[in-house]
């Protein structure tokens, strides 16, 4: 059911995205008005060999926009920089979100305000860069519907939103290794017994926090994650996988409690069981 509703909401994605290239042809600026939702690009200024820069969402009250990995039924946001000028690549990081479930099933998602951080790279460091962004995006309150930016900035070097961008650079889950001691950490990860393949994830967290993991395979790999039990173990479940999926399989495990997140790498064999 979960791989059903990806691809329809995915398939619903595509089809409504054009329509709305096609009937709203807007010219870039630094801030467009979406559907419930304001996208703007925002400067940082130089940090060493890169250029700090973000995609900020707004969102007006009651409604939420998703993360790389969107869950159940969300629709993933895509980035398009291809007429950017003098711009090598754009490294786009993601903050931590939070779990929502709903009919539809679990999502992963972002409510209110997100900042996305954007590490650019300058073809020619001692030039001008200017940001071009097309920008999709899902915008949901009881069903959802996809945004559209079309974003240009000029970067420069006085970088007024800095203090925004390092904010949210502050909440991008840090990596960790597998069995790491620290408060917050992926301790273990072990086969499950379920009717489909599965793992289960021992995690430790700070005292009083309830912890949350989200689970990402590579593409075709859709995983699907518990709550928490009272010894903090997750089970992961391999929904779908490639009939014709052979090891190693990187899964990164995202884990978030009391504030702080971390990821870790972990290995699967074709079967979808821990190497």
């Amino acid at each position: 059911m979960a791989f059903m509703l990806r691809t329809v909401s995915a398939a619903i994605f595509s089809i409504l995205s054009f329509a709305a290239v096609v009937a709203q042809p807007s010219k870039p600026s630094a801030v467009t008005q979406g559907f419930h939702s304001q996208a703007r690009l925002i400067s940082g200024g130089r940090q060493g060999d890169v250029w700090l820069a973000g995609i900020e969402i707004t969102l007006d009250p009651g409604f939420k926009t998703y993360w790389r990995n969107p869950g159940d039924s969300g629709l993933p946001p895509r980035f398009d920089w291809s007429r950017s000028e003098n711009v090598a690549g754009a490294d786009i990081r993601f903050p931590a979100p939070y779990r929502h479930m709903d009919a539809a099933g679990v999502a992963y998602v972002y409510g209110k305000k997100v900042a996305l951080p954007v590490l650019v790279t300058a073809k020619d460091r001692d030039k001008p860069v200017t940001l071009v962004l097309s920008a999709e995006y899902g915008v949901c309150k009881d069903i959802c519907i996809p945004a559209r930016a079309d974003l240009t900035l000029d970067l420069t070097q006085d970088g007024p939103d800095r203090s925004v961008i390092e904010a949210a650079l502050a909440k991008v889950p840090r990596p960790q290794a597998l069995g790491a001691q620290a408060d917050l950490s992926v301790l273990s990860v072990e086969p499950a017994i379920q009717d489909k393949p599965a793992f289960s994830v021992t995690v430790r967290a700070p005292e009083g926090a309830k912890p949350s993991l989200f689970a990402e395979g590579p593409e075709n790999w859709y995983l699907s994650t518990s709550l928490p039990d009272d010894a903090n173990r997750f089970t992961v479940i391999v929904d779908e996988k490639p009939k014709d999926a052979s090891g190693p399989v990187p899964v990164r495990l995202t884990l978030v409690a009391g504030g702080k997140s971390v990821e870790t790498e972990v290995s699967l064999d074709g079967n979808g069981q821990p190497r």
